[in-house]
């Protein structure tokens, strides 16, 4: 199920978003004593992880991490990491906990184990889920070019972080499930500008997830996915 919302501007997007979001992190914190949360990289999102990080709540309850990452170096300028310690993890948010998923190791399944039960401990289930989307219908690092989207897209495995190895798209990647993503209390697609509009036109004309596998959370039944758009 989805459900779109629109805004006027980019800036008017990112300064109500981030208001609806903090919110919910507030909430959760009541709820439970802290809140987990998922973000995805690109240029998309500076100017909303800008204005989240400047909301009031208690940022030292809450644990940031990736819906995915590029495994390169957390300083290269690729990196989901950097980016998210640059943009967010400032101002008053810069007392929340990150949980990077490119840490000290050799990037195999031990690494991949080892790592998801740290998730499974200390932000897993998510709170919230902020996604976003290729023009190839890909999201997170599920991408419908690799070997291991059928993996990445499985309703019975277990929540987890695998590797995939885009081949239209440098870098390995890691990346939570689908499973560990559409746990979330609360799922957002997070787009701007005609193109992706266009994708997002095509994605939810059917729901063949293989092909594009943002369609697995549009079109799931018993999760809705708010679509935060502007031009």
């Amino acid at each position: 199920m989805q459900k779109l919302i629109t805004y006027n501007s980019r800036e008017l997007l990112d300064q109500k978003f981030a208001a609806k979001v903090a919110k919910q992190l507030r909430q959760a914190i009541e709820t439970n004593g802290r809140a987990s949360i998922a973000f995805s990289g690109g240029s998309t999102p500076k100017g909303f992880f800008n204005a989240l990080s400047q909301q009031t709540l208690e940022w030292d309850k809450v644990t940031v991490t990736l819906a995915d990452d590029r495994w390169v170096d957390v300083e290269d300028n690729d990196s989901n990491d950097k980016l998210i310690r640059e943009n967010l993890l400032v101002n008053k948010a810069s007392a929340a906990t990150l949980f990077s998923l490119k840490q000290a190791g050799t990037f195999d399944q031990d690494y991949l184990s080892a790592l998801t039960k740290q998730a499974q401990e200390q932000v897993l289930p998510l709170d919230i889920v902020v996604l976003g989307m290729g023009e190839d219908g890909h999201t997170a690092s599920i991408f419908p070019c690799s070997e291991q989207v059928n993996e990445g897209l499985s309703t019975t495995a277990e929540p987890a972080l695998i590797k995939v190895i885009p081949t239209t798209a440098p870098y390995e990647r890691i990346t939570f499930n689908f499973n560990a993503l559409i746990g979330c209390s609360h799922l957002y697609l997070h787009i701007v500008g005609q193109s992706k509009q266009d994708v997002l036109n095509q994605a939810i004309a059917n729901d063949n997830a293989v092909e594009m596998p943002i369609r697995a959370f549009l079109h799931n039944s018993e999760k809705t996915c708010e679509i935060i758009w502007a031009e």
